[in-house]
């Protein structure tokens, strides 16, 4: 959960031109270019774009080959990201694998087109559900049609998956946070099976918890919860001998390979105890790997590879697999570890409870990387800034990392576009500020979010935050998004020489409310509520503060021409506004207040607003831009010489996302279908 998905695009570094094309492959081989193609492609409600890796070229043999191997246990974990999401998803994907592939007929007729667009949105979502709404995708071809693509290819599909991909009301949600249903019985992801209700997951883990002690495991993280023929609850554990077993040997055996190249001592420490929390399934082995991950913090080289997050389980229990790897960027980690080294002074000044300050803030360290490769939960969308582990008592005493992905945030600078600047900005002071802080002001947001935010904060005595539920992800997200909004404003940046002035704050407050209110709705279809966790947080964060600020003339909702603006009065009592609401999400969450959560999301973070809904749909649609991105993954391939010995890996950055996709599915399958 402590994760910050796509906000604003942001590039401080500036790259060097080089360039050699490979002739034989058509592909670059090199880091950085001055002519490369950032954005390829665009399909549905998406754009698919290339990230570059500098400094990959410097690095050593080992260290390249440390990269390669690491990348390598990613996606070969890539099959366990499509069933979790859904118990047919590999029996879809491998049907439109070979339909793609094997097709002989016309590939310019509206069916066809069409097919195309079905198989990207489900490749691009690792699933037949759309990656950030839950919905489930319609086909915009017939059965019949299909039918016939799958005889010609020679490949066959059970009728409940035909049913499953041609009926909208079969499984129709991915994740349902509806507060007025089950959500584990609404929800189609593939965490829990059959017959299990929402009030029998929260009795049985509400259980485990009470008997705890001070610090528990990560309950229901490595595990999928079935229900026998007595009615009894059990755990089927993902582990190298249980379920995913022969998708999780090929990660053992990558991350094994990569700990006789890895980098220093600790750093093979831990990867040594990642393999044996794979071969286990022991959650115990888990927090003793992610306190040995946390303390390895020497070398040019990191990852992170687990089941990590749980935006996915409608409940909060179930992490996802997913995989990033990570290049150091010493110079952009080196201007920004100044917020680490002042991590004490931030949380003692912080407005939030006495009670609910930590005396003594352990072991934050931060890096700004350039991403190598990513897999699962993290690919195609990616984050673009990891703060972990998420265990609070690991994190209270051992501390964390956290990360921004420079690279991935300097690619979506480049593909970026000025025309939602111009559209929605209050005036012409706003857009100048923007273009001169904008980028400056995200990077700072991004750090102050993952360095001190998730970082902050305590419970009280003999609270387990697991009973908000729901509710837990998007106030986490917003306990640190609030961290960095009241920090950003501080003349203590200033001091620490992060910002030039204030003005980068006044940016950031501009495009946050704007984003937050009103931009990131042309994400939600017409009539549907928001579900996402970030969404849900910054939804209730704008909403609160602008009904708060209109009632004291601190910002305003403005019409003007029939077109609505945000228009900030005083920055100041805006900052004021920020620390009021931070200071009670601090509170919710210290004391397990589930109902004041429910009350503040349902409220504030939930429901849409359909009026500026579709002003918002009307004013964007004659941009054209997609309001998702993903991301095609460099290839990393290894040289060998003539006794099979790796002598270098070059790095090539291919350009089409549906050859990747169908050459991710014939490398790395290792799972058979369910049925």
């Amino acid at each position: 959960m402590k994760r910050i998905l796509l906000l604003i695009a942001m590039g401080l570094f500036v790259l060097a031109a080089c360039k050699r094309a490979d002739k034989d492959t058509g592909t670059e081989t090199v880091e950085v270019q001055d002519d490369f193609n950032w954005n390829p492609e665009n399909f549905s409600d998406k754009r698919i774009l290339r990230y570059q890796v500098p400094g990959f070229e410097q690095l050593t043999l080992e260290q390249k080959k440390l990269v390669y191997y690491l990348v390598q246990a990613g996606l070969a974990g890539r099959d366990i990201i499509w069933d979790q999401n859904y118990r047919h998803n590999l029996a879809v994907r491998k049907a439109l694998e070979a339909v793609i592939k094997n097709h002989q007929g016309d590939r310019e007729t509206a069916d066809w087109q069409q097919l195309l667009e079905y198989a990207k949105n489900v490749f691009f979502s690792n699933g037949i559900h759309h990656h950030y709404s839950n919905d489930k995708f319609i086909p915009g071809f017939s059965r019949e049609y299909f039918d016939g693509l799958l005889k010609a290819a020679g490949h066959s599909l059970p009728e409940e998956v035909l049913a499953v991909i041609f009926d909208p009301a079969i499984d129709a949600k991915k994740i349902n946070q509806d507060p007025n249903v089950d959500v584990i019985a609404a929800s189609a992801v593939n965490f829990y099976g059959p017959g299990i209700t929402q009030k029998e997951v929260e009795a049985y883990y509400n259980k485990l918890a009470a008997a705890a002690g001070e610090n528990p495991i990560s309950f229901g993280l490595n595990s999928r919860l079935v229900k026998g023929a007595d009615g009894k609850l059990s755990e089927q554990v993902w582990h190298a001998g249980g379920l995913y077993g022969a998708a999780i040997q090929e990660v053992i055996k990558w991350l094994e390979l990569a700990v006789g190249v890895a980098e220093n001592e600790p750093q093979a420490n831990a990867l040594k105890l990642l393999v044996e929390y794979y071969q286990t399934g022991d959650l115990r082995k888990w927090d003793e790997y992610n306190i040995a991950w946390v303390k390895a913090t020497d070398g040019d080289i990191d990852y992170i590879n687990g089941f990590v997050e749980v935006y996915n389980d409608p409940l909060g229990y179930r992490g996802t697999f997913e995989n990033i790897v990570q290049i150091n960027d010493f110079e952009m980690s080196d201007r920004m570890k100044v917020l680490s080294q002042n991590a004490q002074w931030f949380e003692d000044n912080a407005p939030i409870l006495p009670q609910h300050k930590k005396s003594s803030v352990a072991g934050i360290s931060y890096r700004v990387v350039n991403v190598a490769g990513e897999a699962g939960d993290a690919s195609p969308s990616t984050p673009i800034g990891v703060n972990l582990p998420n265990a609070d008592w690991i994190r209270k005493t051992h501390g964390s990392k956290s990360v921004s992905l420079g690279n991935i945030e300097h690619a979506y600078d480049q593909a970026g576009s000025a025309g939602m600047l111009a559209e929605f900005a209050h005036d012409e002071e706003e857009i100048e500020r923007s273009k001169k802080y904008g980028s400056l002001a995200g990077k700072v947001h991004t750090a102050l979010h993952e360095v001190l935010g998730h970082a902050s904060g305590q419970l009280e005595a003999g609270v387990n935050t697991s009973v908000i539920g729901a509710y837990y992800s998007p106030l986490e997200e917003a306990r640190a998004d609030l961290f960095a909004l009241w920090y950003i404003m501080d003349p203590k940046l200033i001091e620490l020489g992060v910002v030039p002035d204030l003005e980068v704050a006044k940016a950031e407050y501009d495009q946050y409310l704007k984003n937050g209110y009103m931009l990131q709705l042309r994400r939600i279809e017409p009539g549907k509520t928001i579900t996402q966790a970030h969404m849900r947080n910054r939804q209730m964060v704008s909403k609160w503060v602008l009904e708060k600020g209109a009632q004291n003339g601190t910002v305003a909702i403005v019409q003007r021409d029939g077109k609505s603006f945000i228009d900030i009065k005083d920055y100041d009592k805006l900052r004021l506004l920020f620390g009021d609401l931070l200071k009670e999400v601090q509170r919710i969450k210290s004391q397990g207040d589930a109902k004041a959560a429910q009350k503040l999301f349902e409220t504030y973070g939930v429901q849409v607003d359909p009026a500026i809904h579709q002003e918002v749909l009307d004013r964007s649609a004659t941009l054209n831009i997609p309001p998702y991105a993903g991301f095609i993954n460099p290839r990393l391939t290894p040289v060998t010489n003539s006794e099979g010995q790796i002598t270098d890996i070059q790095l090539e950055y291919p350009a089409d996302f549906i050859q990747q996709m169908l050459e991710y599915g014939e490398r790395y399958a290792f799972l058979p279908i369910q049925n």
